[in-house]
């Protein structure tokens, strides 16, 4: 019965945020206490939530702080230049900005932080999406499909877990799988010139200098022909008629504002000085990555606006990114701690490896592979790695699959994990982005599963799994 209302309880929130019925707050709460009452277990909610809250706090706590410190960088103006760079080797041409945002978001998580690469992608390229009249869900979709494939570096976090739990070593487990990554890596970057010809060819092209200068009425030259005919930037490809300048949202657009009053110039060295020096303390592990964040961000306001009017200012212009990320994260703490409170995970895991016939036995990899597709999508890394991972490994091991293939074949399911609605960073990305859950929902899972399945694939093909 568990197995059964966990799977109903994963499908309604699905399809409630996707339809646009509830919001995924109010349905990261209200959904799993209501099973959680029909399970009969609604006694115990208020234990269930008190530990997920508990577990997820220092997560909300560094993306409060994360906000609130990129939000200051990019006010500052030290992503003015890096927006500028990708400008101009885009040259407005959304097939370029696409490609752009995939590339930028690899490099970027190098780091290691889905959060900080959202973060960083989103404020570079959120301005040219905006002026450009581009869909931000390809943007969403391209940044969340890049860093799960890059998410699986040794100190990115499911190598890791995947190597303890089976007590390999995760340098064994990592650098073998790098062929069939690189493939994965390379299909995002196929797909994203595949989306980015279908945004030219609905948009046009752009000249840098029309949008560069947002205020000003531009001209649209077509990709197909190379004719011109006046148009507002913010105009519908579309439509022959002139519109008005920007609207409202546009004020994004403002990371290219030369003149704005937030800029710091005579300070950019010392941003860039402590931002490097920040992103080395995560990845070198100095001290937790709150900590880090919560230490940059008050040194960030009182360097760069010394007036208290100014820092609170400040803050205030970011609250509401702040609100809505650990917002969400509170949220999904209700839903992760009744899934795991109620023990539904456990049912649902053991139903699954359960169902694996005795003859797939040899072919516990491949198994191994399908399986985290769905399964690190719908719970967490911890609860798959080393809840679920294990007892695929003794299945595996019986029939003479080695734990290393088993630990491989396990981070193929990265790439969709990464757009979970268990997954904090995700909400960095759509709220940053301001961008619909369920419509990056809608747009994301199809492409992320097939590139899942593509590197399980190339590593069956290359003899690594």
């Amino acid at each position: 019965m568990l197995t059964i209302l966990g799977f109903v309880m994963i499908a309604t929130f699905l399809v409630l945020i996707m339809m646009k019925k509830m919001s995924p707050i109010a349905a990261l709460v209200l959904i799993p206490a209501l099973f959680c009452v029909f399970v009969g277990k609604g006694a115990n909610l208020g234990d269930y939530v008190i530990e997920g809250v508990g577990t997820l706090a220092p997560t909300a706590a560094m993306l409060m702080f994360a906000i609130v410190y990129f939000g200051v960088m990019i006010d500052v103006g030290l992503f003015d230049p890096i927006v500028r760079g990708i400008l101009r080797f885009c040259k407005a041409d959304p097939l370029r900005v696409v490609v752009g945002t995939a590339v930028l978001a690899a490099i970027v998580s190098l780091d290691g932080d889905g959060s900080t690469t959202f973060m960083i992608t989103v404020s570079a390229m959120y301005p040219l999406y905006k002026r450009l009249k581009m869909s931000l869900v390809v943007m969403t979709g391209v940044a969340a499909m890049a860093n799960g494939v890059m998410n699986t570096l040794p100190w990115g976090g499911p190598t890791a877990r995947a190597a303890t739990a089976l007590k390999v070593d995760a340098g064994d487990v990592f650098v073998p799988m790098i062929p069939a990554l690189g493939v994965g890596l390379l299909f995002v970057f196929v797909l994203s010139y595949v989306l980015g010809r279908r945004e030219r060819k609905r948009l046009g092209v752009l000249t840098l200098d029309e949008v560069l200068e947002p205020e000003t009425e531009t001209v649209l030259v077509k990709a197909g022909g190379g004719d011109s005919e006046g148009r507002a930037a913010s105009g519908s490809a579309g439509s022959g008629a002139d519109v008005p300048q920007q609207d409202e949202d546009d004020e994004g657009f403002q990371g290219l504002d030369p003149n704005r009053a937030t800029l710091r110039p005579k300070l950019y060295w010392f941003n860039a000085a402590l931002t490097v020096t920040l992103l080395t303390a995560m990845i070198m592990e100095w001290l937790p990555i709150p900590v880090l964040f919560l230490l940059g961000a008050a040194l960030a306001l009182t360097v760069n606006y010394p007036k208290m009017t100014d820092q609170r200012a400040r803050i205030a212009a970011h609250a509401e990114n702040v609100l809505n990320v650990a917002g969400m994260v509170f949220a999904a703490a209700v839903f992760t701690g009744v899934l795991t409170g109620t023990g539904m995970v456990k049912h649902m895991a053991d139903w699954l490896v359960g169902a694996i016939p005795e003859g797939m036995g040899p072919h516990m990899a491949l198994v191994t592979g399908v399986l985290s597709i769905p399964l690190t999508y719908f719970m967490s890394n911890d609860g798959f790695y080393f809840g679920v991972l294990p007892v695929l490994a003794e299945a595996g091991a019986a029939h003479g699959v080695s734990s290393l293939e088993i630990a491989r074949a396990s981070l193929t399911g990265q790439v969709l994990h990464m757009s979970s609605p268990l997954v904090p960073a995700v909400y960095v990305l759509v709220g940053m982005a301001k961008v619909e859950f369920g419509d990056h929902t809608r747009f994301v899972v199809k492409w992320a599963a097939l590139t899942s399945l593509i590197v399980l694939g190339s590593g069956i093909l290359f003899g690594i799994i």
